[in-house]
């Protein structure tokens, strides 16, 4: 049975749904041209729903999975959604925010558009999707104190949380911009580092807070090397060992970033839309790794959150210098003066575990 197509008030829910749900994406997605942004805003949509499933502290396991399965066969096969956003929707636990309960309840009006995409978008959306939630699903009730075991360990995880999506944006910039074809490997490649960039900002950022619900996603050998345990460490503690295990990790976020900015100097300079909505994401993330650099027994996420003045100078500067590569390397260069700069060893295959779900080809 086939869902039907999307109609006004679909594509309405879809655009205000996204200021409930992230302000963030809300400012970003709708400076992609118009088809583009369409289907990058669903995607996040997709991404969310799948994020609330193995978030919700009341289903169990088991449920997670099958609400997993069944949202990944809805993608792959037209099937309508409104049996499943009927049952989960009332599943949701108590700390679900009212965005979340909306865009669950809605997940047909969300699933008509994804159907309504082009079938090289709709596949790119549905890989995405189902790698995330099949990574998502294998950390379940593995969150420590305890750090993960390595570097090639935390890359791993930010694979599933975002790097994948990188990959996903890569083939959608490639379908809208068929020019982008003979760059495409390099541009998969880079867009994972880029993904891995942004989740590690925000995983730096959010150290205390995720330390507060029992997990901590930092690698241990940065730490363990310097003489301390992570499952051991408060706010404000571990002095100067703490901050050089930080800045460590601080070099390969700021490494990543670089790459983040060469992946936005492949796609053609009369993108401007599409290279914006890279730069804004690009720009407030290093601002951010310049506050935890300058700030490094911060206590909150609050301490090192960027002001609203910042990213309107972000924003503002990124779009009068976006066609230029020039202005926009200087203009790094700039923000990340100070910031310690790891290299970064070269691409290889990054899920050698045998244990960890491996996404498909």
């Amino acid at each position: 049975m086939m869902g039907g197509l999307p109609t006004t008030a679909d594509e309405n829910f879809q655009s205000a749904i996204l200021q409930g749900v992230s302000r963030t994406f809300a400012l970003t997605i709708p400076v992609l041209p118009g088809e583009l942004s369409r289907a990058v805003g669903n995607a996040y949509l997709l991404c969310r729903i799948a994020d609330t499933i193995e978030d919700d502290a009341d289903l169990s396991l088991l449920a997670k999975q099958r609400y997993t399965e069944q949202f990944n066969a809805i993608l792959a096969t037209h099937a309508p959604a409104t049996e499943f956003a009927a049952e989960l929707s009332g599943q949701l636990a108590a700390h679900a925010t009212d965005a979340e309960r909306e865009l669950i309840s809605n997940t047909d009006r969300v699933v008509r558009i994804t159907h309504s995409l082009a079938a090289p978008q709709q596949a790119a959306l549905a890989r995405c999707v189902r790698v995330m939630s099949e990574g998502m699903l294998f950390y379940q009730g593995q969150e420590t104190l305890d750090g993960l075991s390595d570097q090639p360990a935390m890359d791993r995880y930010c694979y599933y949380v975002a790097g994948v999506v990188g990959e996903m944006l890569t083939e959608l910039f490639c379908h809208h911009c068929p020019a982008l074809g003979p760059q495409r490997p390099t541009l998969l490649k880079l867009g994972v580092s880029f993904g891995q960039g942004l989740q590690m900002t925000n995983i730096l950022k959010d150290i205390w807070e995720d330390r507060a619900r029992g997990a901590c996603w930092l690698p241990r050998p940065a730490f363990e090397n310097r003489g301390l345990r992570l499952s051991t460490l408060g706010p404000g503690e571990g002095g100067e060992a703490f901050v050089a295990g930080l800045r460590e990790l601080l070099g390969i976020a700021h490494a990543h970033l670089r790459n983040a900015l060469e992946f936005t100097l492949m796609l053609p300079a009369n993108q401007v839309g599409m290279r914006k909505f890279c730069l804004w994401a690009l720009g407030m993330a290093l601002l951010t790794l310049q506050k935890i650099n300058d700030h490094p027994h911060f206590e909150s996420g609050q301490a090192v959150k960027i002001s609203r003045r910042s990213v309107k100078a972000t924003l503002a500067l990124t779009t009068l210098t976006a066609r230029s590569a020039t202005a926009l390397r200087l203009l790094f260069a700039l923000g990340a003066k100070g910031l310690p700069l790891t290299t970064l060893a070269p691409p290889g295959p990054l899920f050698l575990d045998a244990t960890a779900p491996r996404p498909p080809d």
